[in-house]
């Protein structure tokens, strides 16, 4: 891609971002601008070729397509800072904060700057990310862009932006609740006698297999989980076990509880 990227805000996404774009040769690292108020934390990506700086303003005026990371707190301020150098005919936005729309961005911004939410998650670092992206116009160049840049580190799906708090839940935090899962599968395989490593190696593999299953079969999970269920057999009695213990029900409480906490993080700023 020709363009200059600046991900403002580049903290755990912002960085998986800019790792994920520039390992799958989308960007190269002198391509991308990386701020962040603490500037030192920034020093490994800077030795590695791209560009930090601490001016937020002066990084969106020397690209193209700026990437909106910071928390929920900071995103009034920072639009306040750039919006001067911001223009109609040359720059987009891709704001992946949680819970600030889109008509709130365009309304800071009164400018025609085209906006994307996107919400990815962690593993786009290594190019496995789940992304889902929203904009007022599904058929625009910006989204286009958007799609094009995501489709490189991962799987894109476009979904209307009533549907981006749930996407916060269910894709990007659910990293961590899928990361829990395999910690306790791993937990368990220590507990029926496998060292350590050995267990998360079992528990981290089973997963990706199980996921890649769904993913490539195209099929329910019930489907799959018929495959290995057998009358009076051990992956039945097991399964029972956990369902009586609550496993289903406190990943969907769970999840619904991230919801309804992500809904709320900009508007507890205001």
């Amino acid at each position: 891609m020709d363009k200059k990227l600046a991900i403002l805000g580049a903290g755990n996404i912002g960085l998986s971002i800019a790792n994920g774009l520039t390992v799958s040769g989308t960007f190269r690292p002198d391509q991308i601008t990386l701020t962040r108020r603490k500037m030192h934390l920034l020093a490994p990506q800077g030795k590695t070729g791209f560009h930090v700086d601490l001016n937020n303003r002066e990084a969106t005026a020397r690209s193209e397509i700026i990437c909106i990371a910071v928390e929920p707190g900071q995103m009034d301020s920072l639009l306040t800072e750039i919006r001067p150098v911001l223009k109609t005919k040359k720059h987009m936005l891709i704001s992946v904060i949680s819970g600030v729309s889109l008509n709130s961005i365009k309304k800071q911004l009164g400018k025609q700057i085209p906006v994307i939410r996107a919400m990815p998650n962690t593993a786009i670092a290594i190019r496995q990310s789940m992304t889902c992206l929203a904009s007022d116009d599904n058929d625009s160049d910006a989204m286009n862009m958007a799609r094009q840049i995501f489709d490189a580190v991962g799987q894109t799906l476009v979904i209307d932006e009533e549907q981006m708090t749930a996407a916060t839940s269910l894709g990007a935090c659910g990293i961590a609740f899928f990361l829990r899962a395999i910690r306790a599968a791993s937990q368990g395989g220590i507990e029926i006698g496998f060292q350590s490593g050995a267990a998360l190696t079992i528990a981290a593999q089973t997963a990706l297999g199980a996921a890649s299953l769904l993913l490539n079969n195209e099929n329910h999970p019930e489907r799959e989980i018929d495959k290995v269920t057998t009358p009076r057999g051990c992956t039945i009695s097991g399964l029972n076990q956990m369902e009586h213990e609550g496993f289903s029900s406190a990943m969907i409480k769970g999840i619904i509880t991230s919801a309804e906490k992500a809904a709320g993080l900009y508007k507890k700023c205001h």
